[in-house]
Formats: C-alpha cells, structure tokens, sequence
C-alpha cells in the first residue's frame, strides 16, 4: 500500500502545518508548469497531490491509519464478497436461507447502504463506490497576502498602482470607488499553484501620511498660507489639489482660519461621487519687515476681537 507520509517525506505524527509545508514545497518543485521537459514530474505531482489530499482530511487521516482504506480512499481490505457461506451475498444462510440475506437477519430487506455507511463512515466516505459518493474538489493553492501603500492624493483620485508579485512579475491595480486605510482587494489566480488551481493574490492598501493633505471623512483637508497684502486686498492664488493645481479666489479683508470649498475635489465614495477638498487659510506675516511697521506706525483697529471671549 502507497503511504502518504513517505510520500511527503513527513512522520506519522506530523502536525497538519507540517504537513501543508511538505506539500506546498513539493508541489512547487514538481509543478508541471515548471517541468515541461519532465514527463516524470508530473506524475510526481500526481502522487504528492493524492498523498496531501488524504492527510489534509482529519476522517481519511485517521481512517488511513487505522488500516481501513487506502492512499485513494479505497477499502483496504474485502469483506466476504461471493462467498456461499453463511453471511456471504448469493449464498444460502444457514438452515437454508433464502439467497441474498445476511444469517441472522432473515429475509427482510436489510439496507445495504445503511451498513456500509457504519463501516465506511458515510456514503461520501466511498470516493465514489457504494453510494453514489462524491469526490471532494482537489485543493486550490494557498492565498498570498500582500500590502500597498497608497498615498492620499492617489487614493482620492484613484490612481493605477503598481505592485510586484512574489513571481516577480508586475500588475497595474485601479484603486476601488470609496477606497480608504484596511481595503483589501483580491487578485484572482496570482496566489500559489495547487492540483485546484491557483490560490489568490489579496492586497491590503494602506493609507499614507501625506505632506499637506489630510483626510476628514470624504473631503480632503488643507492649511493654505497667504501674504498680509493677499488677505487685506484679496488674489487669485494657485492651489494644489489631489488631481492638480487650480486657481483659487480669495476676497477681500479675509482672515486666518476662514474656510474655502472647492467641490468635488475629496476621496472618491463608493457611489462614485467624490467629496470636497476644505482651504484653510493661514495669513502670514513677514517677520523684521521695517516698511510694514512704519506703514501700520499710529493705526489701530477700534474692534475688540475678544468680548466674545468674555475678557
């Protein structure tokens, strides 16, 4: 009888992550894919595939060594198939039973399928013998998990992403609508090889810091600093956004902190729509400026900023 352990070159009492590791390894290095040239590999493959399939099921397993069934499921051993004798099938019982019956049973219709199910442990237990079983689908290979950092501009605007497998190769990746920090995506078929088929490839985008921006829900966030003459007179300033700089209008007497929208200019949403990217401006002052003090020199603004405050 083929033993599945030897097979996989792993001890009786092997762990199932023992196991698995013996298959994955084996069954990259005999991969048919990989040994084109090699007729023998892939009969390699078969045998470790078959041998993986029976140990990676814990009622195979211990069915297997228990000595009732073998590498393929089959029984191990017959059970009086043909026999004329008493408890055989197409011989007369004892006393002259009709033919057909167990001894001790009569002649009342015993479900065979019943039995076998005691000794085999269900009908599926079979691999497609008494019963009808079904065989279960062979393995698909192991998930591979990757992670992509994604900058916040490039998550608003859902930019391609470049990612290299572990195969080496490179895959261009359109970020989802409503992407945000923890997305996983799934890459069908880039995963490891197995008898199934390839297991998946899943990428978990991660979210990074970014210099100026920052996210607040849908909308993007960003501190816009301005010149005293921009602030009192009011400009037209260049602003960057996630897809490009545009032109900005700030009016007249505008104060630090006073918040400008520019739509549709946030992170995408699951719906498609995008939010808003939020300008705070920041007035800044010039530090050492002498024309500025002798221009400013004697004015003072009569309102009290902070009665407001209480103070």
């Amino acid at each position: 009888m083929a033993d599945p352990y030897s097979i996989l070159g792993v001890a009786r009492g092997a762990s199932e992550k023992d196991i698995k590791s013996a298959y994955r390894k084996l069954a990259k290095e005999f991969h048919p894919d990989r040994n084109q040239d090699n007729p023998k590999a892939a009969e390699r493959f078969s045998e470790v595939t078959r041998a993986y399939d029976l140990l990676s099921d814990k009622d195979k397993r211990a069915r297997f060594d228990r000595g009732e069934i073998d590498i393929d499921g089959n029984p191990a051993m017959g059970f009086g198939f043909g026999g004329g004798g008493p408890g055989g099938f197409g011989g007369a019982g004892a006393g002259g039973a009709p033919r057909g019956g167990f001894e001790g049973f009569g002649n009342e219709g015993i479900d065979l399928g019943d039995i076998f199910d005691g000794l085999f442990g269900g009908r599926g237990g079979m691999g497609g013998g008494f019963g009808g079983g079904r065989q279960r689908p062979a393995p698909k290979g192991a998930n591979v998990n990757y992670k992509l950092g994604v900058s916040l501009d490039d998550a608003a605007t859902r930019a391609t992403q470049r990612i290299t497998l572990a195969d080496g190769k490179t895959i261009d990746l359109k970020l989802p609508a409503g992407v945000e920090d923890g997305t996983q995506m799934r890459l069908p078929g880039k995963g490891e090889p197995g008898p199934g088929g390839n297991g998946d490839a899943m990428v978990t985008i991660h979210l990074q810091p970014h210099a100026f921006f920052r996210r607040d829900g849908d909308n993007l966030r960003l501190d816009l600093p301005i010149t005293l003459d921009e602030a009192v007179n009011g400009a037209k300033v260049k602003v960057p956004t996630a897809d490009g700089a545009v032109m900005l209008t700030v009016a007249p007497g505008s104060s630090s902190g006073k918040t400008l929208r520019l739509k549709g200019k946030g992170f995408s949403r699951k719906d498609g729509s995008h939010g808003d990217q939020l300008v705070t401006i920041e007035v800044q002052l010039p530090e050492g400026d002498e024309d500025l003090v002798r221009r400013l020199e004697g004015w003072r603004d009569p309102r009290n900023l902070r009665a407001r405050l209480g103070v």
